[in-house]
Parts: structure tokens; C-alpha cells; sequence
């Protein structure tokens, strides 16, 4: 039978919970009620012929409580007048809640809504936008209504998190909140307390002024002429980005492998220096200068992450060359190759004909499925002969 029942007048209030309504409607006192509820009756039909299905029918609907049911009269060639559901209207808010069980949850909303009108009143309107989001921060809401004063009386802090001198607040708290935060703090805060050009989870820091951990480059120098520390036989050396753009150590060839076992077994070449890879994060090398006078050389997985983080590097440095990252070195361990858990499959405009062959072949499938060769399965006799023939 496809007539409505009890169930579905149930899922019909739901949808409206579920959909931020009946909770928005409290912010901005919209009002949603009475409100008619879709309703499916039986045909003449299916009255004249199933009459003790609809009499059942009947008789759930008229029990169903928070209900008002409205009715009209039915004539029955043996059982007379009769009469039968046309319309189920739900009259108030309170009823709606009832039917649906969610009494508690409006109230812990409506205190939400009242410490907001009080201390932040400009972020109203996100709570209608955002109800059910906000009932599920109802019980950090003061805090990060504390963050958002903190930061409207402090902007450009020039702190680090964990500074932030609030009752019950700290830097995890605020950390495992950002999202939230800055849906709060650009509505809030004057457009000269927000730096437009961070943006996402990961740059909350800059975007609002507060200091951040610096970020670490981690190298070694491969010629003993060129040591930074005297005596010490394995130059293995982290500084932040600022330390490393000042460092100049005058090498004329840079590697960066993206592997830290390679990176410790490197051997040593002149003149040269070697960094370990971050993967697609090489914004903190675009501070060093003194790179664009090195060739560098750099040396990921072949497989299609490895050439876009290539792409990606080049983007920055046009004049990067690719190592050990080529069709005779990926045949000539054939029997090492892995599998690709999750393809890139985006042009790379910063790759150079051979290597976009390459990754044409590997992103389409042509050689094998998923195909990759880790750099660290390639034999280190290769390796050395590789960097032996560089010019």
C-alpha cells in the first residue's frame, strides 16, 4: 500500500529537522506552523474494496498523537457513511518537537541562541545558516564565543596558540576548532584583523596574526669541503625556512630526495648538498635565493605523484632536473615494481617531453595497472652510477 502512514508523517518532521529548519526558524522567528503534511489517501476504489484496510488505516492515523487530522465523509454501499483522513496538519512547534523527540535538543538550542544575542550578535545569523552544526558545538559554544572576543580585542596577536590566556581554552582546543573558527572570525573580525591571502584549516595561524611554528628543511652537505660543523662525519642538519635562505653554504648542485633511508645513504658528491623531500610542500624553499644559482637535481617515486610533486617544484624552480626518474630506470628494476594506491591524473605542464611520455604511459595504464617503482627499491649500484655521469 502506498498510502501514508504514521511512519511517514514522522519522516516528513525529521526531514525538516534534518534540514537546519525547525532549528532556524527559532533564530530568525520564522514561523513553520501550522503546516500541512504531505498526505497519500485511498482511492474510492480501494475504500469501496479493501474497507477493513482502510478502516485500520483510519484508525492509526486518528491515534497518531501531535497530530490534527482532518476528515471528510465517506459513503460504503453496505456500512453506510463513514468518514476518512483528507488532511494531517501539524499546528504547533511544541507538537512538531513531540512527534519527533527532539524537546531536548530545542532547548539546549534556545540557550545557545540566548548567550549568543548577548555576546555575539553578529554571529546569529550563522546559527540559522548553521543550526545543527552549532548543537553540536552547544557545549564548547562559550569558548569559542571567549576565542572569538579574545581575538576581536587582541587582533595581529603576535602570539603563538598556546598563549592565548583563557579560562578552560588551549592550543588543542583551538586547533581541533579551526574550521569552526573561521566561519566565526570572518564574520566578526574587521577585514584588516584578517591576512586574505591564508586561507584553509592549515593557515589559521597566519590568516589571524598569530605565530606559528616555523617550518624545518631538513639537509645534509655531501662534500666534506663544505662542512658546516668541523669534525663531524655525517653533515645531517635541520633549520627553519628563514635560517636555511640565509645559509648560502656555496654549493653548485642541490638533490632532493623524498626518501629518508636514500636520504641518509646518499653518497657524497662535490659541491653539492642534499634535502629531504616534503612531498607537495616546497613553498618554504622559495625563500632561499641562493638555489636559483645551483642546478638541482630531484629524485621522487616513478609513478604519478612523483611527477606531479616534480611538476609542482618545477613550478617553482623551471630549471629543476629530474633523477633516476626515467623509462630505463623504471624497466631495469621491473621486478621491483609496486602498486599505486590512488592515481593523479591531471596534466603536469611543468614536465619536459620525455618525462611527460612517461607519465602519460603511467597515468593511462599503458605499461601496467597502478604501476609504480619506489625510489628506495632502486639498487644503490645504479644510483652511483647515475650521479657518476652527471655533468
Amino acid at each position: 500500500m502506498s498510502w501514508t502512514r504514521p511512519v511517514d508523517l514522522r519522516a516528513q518532521m525529521q526531514k525538516l529537522w534534518d534540514r537546519g529548519e525547525l532549528l532556524a526558524s527559532l533564530v530568525n522567528g520564522e514561523s513553520l506552523f501550522p503546516r500541512r503534511l504531505a498526505l497519500t489517501v485511498p482511492t474510492s476504489a480501494e475504500m469501496a474494496d479493501r474497507f477493513d484496510e482502510v478502516r485500520a488505516w483510519i484508525g492509526d492515523l486518528r491515534a497518531m498523537p501531535h497530530c490534527r487530522v482532518e476528515v471528510r465523509e465517506f459513503r460504503h454501499r453496505v456500512f453506510g457513511a463513514n468518514t476518512v483522513p483528507q488532511e494531517v496538519w501539524i499546528d504547533t512547534l511544541e507538537h512538531a518537537l513531540a512527534l519527533i523527540g527532539k524537546q531536548r535538543d530545542v532547548a539546549r538550542f534556545t540557550a545557545l541562541i540566548e548567550v549568543t544575542r548577548k555576546q555575539q550578535p553578529q554571529l546569529l545569523d550563522w546559527l540559522a545558516k548553521r543550526p545543527l552544526r552549532a548543537l553540536e558545538l552547544v557545549d564548547k559554544w562559550r569558548m569559542l564565543l571567549d576565542i572569538v572576543a579574545w581575538l576581536q580585542a587582541h587582533p595581529h596577536p603576535g602570539v603563538y596558540l598556546r598563549q592565548v590566556d583563557l579560562p578552560g581554552v588551549h592550543s588543542k582546543f583551538i586547533e581541533a576548532h579551526r574550521g569552526v573558527l573561521v566561519e566565526l572570525l570572518d564574520i566578526v573580525l574587521l577585514p584588516e584583523a584578517i591576512d586574505p591571502t591564508a586561507s584553509g584549516v592549515s593557515q589559521f595561524a597566519k590568516r589571524y596574526g598569530f605565530r606559528d611554528k616555523p617550518m624545518r628543511i631538513r639537509f645534509r652537505v655531501l662534500d666534506p669541503k663544505h662542512a658546516l660543523l668541523h669534525g663531524a662525519l655525517v653533515q645531517d642538519v635541520t633549520l627553519d625556512a628563514e635560517s636555511f635562505a640565509q645559509l648560502d653554504p656555496n654549493v653548485t648542485r642541490v638533490f632532493i630526495t623524498e626518501n629518508e633511508i636514500n636520504f641518509l645513504a646518499f653518497p657524497q658528491v662535490k659541491d653539492s648538498l642534499l634535502i629531504f623531500g616534503a612531498g607537495y610542500g616546497f613553498e618554504m624553499l622559495s625563500r632561499a635565493e641562493w638555489l636559483s644559482r645551483c642546478r638541482i637535481h630531484y629524485w621522487g617515486d616513478i609513478d604519478t605523484h612523483g611527477f606531479a610533486i616534480l611538476d609542482q617544484l618545477r613550478s617553482q624552480f623551471d630549471h629543476v632536473e629530474s633523477f633516476l626518474m626515467d623509462r630505463n630506470t623504471l624497466l631495469a628494476f621491473e621486478t621491483l615494481w609496486g602498486e599505486e594506491e590512488k592515481q593523479t591524473l591531471r596534466d603536469l605542464p611543468w614536465l619536459n617531453a620525455e618525462e611527460t611520455v612517461l607519465y602519460d604511459d603511467l597515468r593511462d595504464n599503458r605499461i601496467r595497472k597502478n604501476l609504480r617503482l619506489e625510489q628506495e627499491r632502486i639498487g644503490f649500484g645504479w644510483v652511483k652510477s647515475a650521479l657518476s655521469t652527471l655533468t
